[in-house]
């Protein structure tokens, strides 16, 4: 493993591998016999909305950037919605995104953050494995968050959130609705989350350099807009408190629709887009900012 001390382990991490494989071994098995037009509009309208204003919203921009201030009540509903998603409980989430920008902005970056392997390799590791740094670096948690009582409990219960859901599905629609609202559902959000990651720390489109940085981010215009987007990962990079990700007119940004949706109404404030404010210390524009993305 390139760039990284030989005291740093990527090691298996059990529950979390067998949640992920049982998860995508029934969605793979159900998928087909469950279709129906119906399971797949559920799994569609749901997966939009914990996308969107679970994660990416709620958790991504709102609770790990603070990138804009809602109410308690709001907050709390936008990162239960992100629970949903199936990838990790809140706290767990906002450590992992932590540990994964203070690598890589070093000067050095294990491959376990820069996602230099092979896809299969890289796959294996960020879904079934765990980082186990030599010495413990890097910013913690804050302590208000971690004295949350709703986020802690969201952390202690983020696998069983799926429950009630797994109940109200099969009472509506049966094992269709069972399957492709929780199985289907929790696979693609969460392979998804993955492949987004892996992509868009590998190659694109950039306009933004961070200097000092082993790993750069790059802009996708395959997968900015269906990734709620969070595939303008350069933009991201450069402007890591900023709410809107997609900056340019054709750079689809659902999650900031969301966001300035909120804001129109009253109910999002202290909104930061693309600015001082907002941007890494480290960003340099590039020259080749006027060419066309890749």
């Amino acid at each position: 493993m390139s760039d990284a001390s030989d005291r740093d382990n990527v090691v298996w991490d059990p529950p979390r591998s067998v949640w992920f494989g049982v998860i995508a071994l029934i969605a793979l098995v159900g998928a087909v016999p469950a279709f129906t037009m119906s399971a797949f509009a559920v799994f569609a309208t749901l997966t939009g909305l914990t996308l969107c204003a679970g994660h990416s919203v709620g958790i991504h921009r709102g609770l790990i950037h603070r990138s804009y201030r809602v109410s308690p009540w709001l907050e709390r509903l936008l990162v239960y919605l992100g629970a949903l998603v199936g990838l990790g409980g809140p706290l767990g989430l906002v450590r992992m995104h932590q540990a994964r920008d203070f690598q890589q902005n070093q000067p050095r970056c294990h491959d376990y953050f820069a996602h230099r392997q092979p896809w299969w390799r890289d796959y294996f590791w960020n879904l079934h494995c765990r980082f186990e740094p030599a010495v413990a670096v890097g910013p913690r948690l804050d302590e208000a968050l971690g004295r949350d009582p709703f986020l802690r409990f969201l952390e202690r219960t983020w696998r069983w959130q799926q429950a009630p859901l797994a109940l109200l599905f099969f009472v509506l629609g049966g094992w269709p609705f069972l399957i492709w609202g929780v199985f289907v559902r929790v696979a693609v959000g969460t392979t998804g989350y993955w492949f987004v990651n892996f992509v868009t720390h590998r190659g694109g489109h950039r306009r933004w350099h961070n200097r000092g940085a082993a790993v750069q981010g790059w802009n996708s215009l395959l997968l900015g807009a269906i990734s709620m987007g969070e595939g303008w990962h350069n933009n991201h990079h450069a402007f890591p408190r900023s709410a809107r990700l997609g900056l340019r007119w054709w750079e689809l940004d659902p999650g900031w629709w969301l966001i300035a949706g909120l804001r129109a109404a009253g109910l999002a404030t202290n909104v930061l887009v693309a600015g001082d404010a907002s941007r890494a210390p480290s960003a340099v524009a590039l020259r080749a900012a006027a060419a066309p993305p890749a």
